[in-house]
């Protein structure tokens, strides 16, 4: 969450991925950080998976990352998406 705080401060839209578990402590975070952070969160767990399934995994989400960066994107460059 610090280095999408960092990105956007520098005016680079950013996105951050996480576990489903970390919803939660994403949102206090963010909320602790003043950040409107877009997020994709993937099924939890994600430690044990082969890097197969990571392929699988990053390619079931990458439509809503590039949804939420270009997103991100137009509203830094103060846009409206």
């Amino acid at each position: 969450m610090h280095d999408i705080t960092d990105l956007e401060s520098r005016g680079v839209p950013g996105v951050f991925i996480a576990s489903s578990e970390l919803v939660a402590a994403a949102e206090a975070q963010a909320r602790a950080l003043g950040l409107d952070a877009a997020g994709v969160y993937v099924p939890h767990p994600i430690q044990d998976r082969s890097d197969e399934e990571m392929r699988a995994l990053a390619d079931s989400v990458v439509d809503q990352v590039l949804a939420a960066i270009s997103s991100t994107a137009i509203e830094t460059a103060g846009g409206h998406p």
